[in-house]
């Protein structure tokens, strides 16, 4: 009977961690989108407009609650928390409830970026984004409240009280990072106030959570956090029993005692070695066949999987050789996307930015200041659905926005019918739903390949839109051979895209 309730207890434990790295999308949508510092009326008027059609099925959000306000409000004020009341240059509390719940009526989820390791920096006193007052002088929050009981000081023992040596766990666990006040989650008081913010989440509707250096926290601590998190809330539509997505900020390039690995058990990791490793093979891509575990990555079931996102493509978050909207013409960006999109590892999450550099022609910075707040207005639209005011939008790009609907038509189907030239020509199927093929050699691709599609003719999605039933691109013939004549020219959008949801 001991053994039997045991058993019982380490089932349940299991079903709840395994459901953490569920995204909990809804049915026909693939992919999450980092709507990086935007409006919560702005969200909700894009979930409904542009990614609801579009099958994009999530959002991650800024950081929610109340920050420190500082000098020339840069974007990093938001890693900044002085409380877990929900008002920020975002929006206030009605906003974001609001937000959530238009965005879940069209079946798009969202997901909230938590900072849970630290408050705000060290020193200073005054009031934060939604009024409250702070001292981080004393380690004083009343609005929590926290007070320096609840803070990490007396476990660091460097002579900074700041994370001098990434080689010892302690340290990185357990002092400040960067000077921010490391809050002591292995307190029932700390993790009651954490799990609160997070249920306060969930019961307006929130699909999960992308959490902020967990690698600063110890696994033992967030695991009891996120096993003790409500269910998701029934009444905004998630059926009983429903976990939160759990998707934790872990920087693990090599070279360290913390690993992703140690975080396994409470969720998804965010794997940043994957854009590095496709930066690094941009010009190669011939060697793709087996990109994943086989590269040193962590196996798809745990990952989560980017290009870029808000810190790396400022240069920071373990830096590396990274594919942003940046690169000349966003040449590079558009082509990995499609790859992200069309190979079957990981979760997928695209990164929508800002401008923070001087533009000239709009696609060679010429200066760049990687502290730059968000722009003053939120994204106004061009007449071909692009972005002004300084917003990139990268997922209205067509390249990248018609790739969710390959994803769909793909979805659960194995990568068959590998095909390369061993000199940046690769193509290759997802089962018998889709086909992607990239030239990057210079040279025109003239090639009759293996689709493993029906016959049938087929609306390339990377040249032009599918939508009310017609293509504006380019058509692709498969035979009844499943093999189609794959020609693609050396230009600036060099793939070639189809699936079965979109006949010519």
């Amino acid at each position: 009977k001991f053994f039997g309730m045991k058993l019982l207890v380490l089932l349940s434990a299991l079903t709840a961690v395994s459901a953490q790295w569920e995204p909990n999308f809804a049915p026909g949508r693939t992919g999450i989108v980092h709507l990086f510092e935007w409006h919560w009326d702005t969200i909700a008027d894009e979930c409904e407009s542009f990614l609801a059609p579009n099958k994009y099925a999530g959002v991650q959000v800024s950081p929610p609650n109340e920050n420190r306000i500082v000098d020339g409000r840069p974007w990093w004020e938001r890693y900044q928390p002085i409380s877990y009341v929900i008002n920020t240059r975002s929006g206030d509390r009605g906003a974001f409830a609001n937000m959530v719940e238009r965005c879940n009526n069209v079946g798009v989820r969202i997901y909230v970026d938590a900072v849970i390791n630290h408050m705000c920096g060290a020193g200073g006193a005054g009031t934060g984004t939604g009024g409250s007052y702070y001292d981080a002088n004393t380690e004083d929050f009343p609005a929590v409240p926290f007070s320096s009981m609840d803070f990490n000081d007396a476990n660091c023992y460097t002579d900074s009280g700041s994370i001098e040596n990434y080689q010892d766990p302690n340290q990185v666990r357990n002092c400040k990072l960067v000077g921010l006040l490391d809050l002591n989650q292995s307190k029932d008081y700390v993790r009651g106030k954490i799990i609160d913010f997070m249920n306060d989440m969930t019961s307006l509707g929130v699909a999960g959570f992308r959490v902020d250096a967990c690698k600063h926290m110890w696994p033992g601590d967030i695991e009891v956090i996120f096993q003790s998190l409500n269910d998701l809330s029934t009444s905004k539509g998630f059926p009983g029993g429903t976990r939160p997505y759990i998707f934790q900020e872990v920087i693990d390039q090599g070279g360290e005692p913390i690993t992703a690995s140690q975080y396994y058990g409470a969720g998804d990791i965010t794997e940043f070695k994957y854009g590095v490793n496709l930066g690094n093979n941009k010009n190669s891509i011939q060697y793709l066949e087996n990109f994943g575990e086989e590269w040193g990555m962590m196996p798809s079931g745990n990952a989560l999987v980017f290009l870029n996102n808000h810190d790396n493509q400022r240069g920071h978050g373990g830096g590396g050789n990274i594919i942003t909207f940046e690169d000349p013409f966003s040449k590079y960006l558009k082509i990995f996307t499609a790859f992200m999109m069309a190979w079957p590892y990981g979760t997928e999450r695209i990164m929508s930015s800002y401008y923070f550099s001087q533009p000239v022609l709009i696609t060679f910075p010429t200066s760049s200041n990687t502290d730059q707040g968000p722009p003053a207005n939120q994204r106004s639209l061009n007449a071909d659905g692009s972005c002004g005011n300084g917003w990139v939008c990268e997922h209205r790009w067509r390249q990248i926005k018609n790739m969710m609907a390959f994803g769909v038509a793909s979805y659960g189907q194995p990568m068959a019918n590998w095909w390369d030239n061993g000199n940046n020509q690769i193509a290759f199927s997802r089962g018998n739903k889709a086909f992607l093929a990239i030239n990057k050699a210079g040279y025109t691709m003239n090639e009759n390949l293996n689709t493993g599609m029906p016959a049938g003719d087929y609306c390339n999605v990377n040249s032009g839109d599918y939508e009310n039933n017609q293509c504006t691109g380019q058509c692709v013939s498969v035979g009844s051979n499943g093999y189609a004549n794959i020609y693609i020219e050396a230009t600036e959008d060099p793939v070639v895209a189809i699936h079965v949801d979109a006949p010519c």
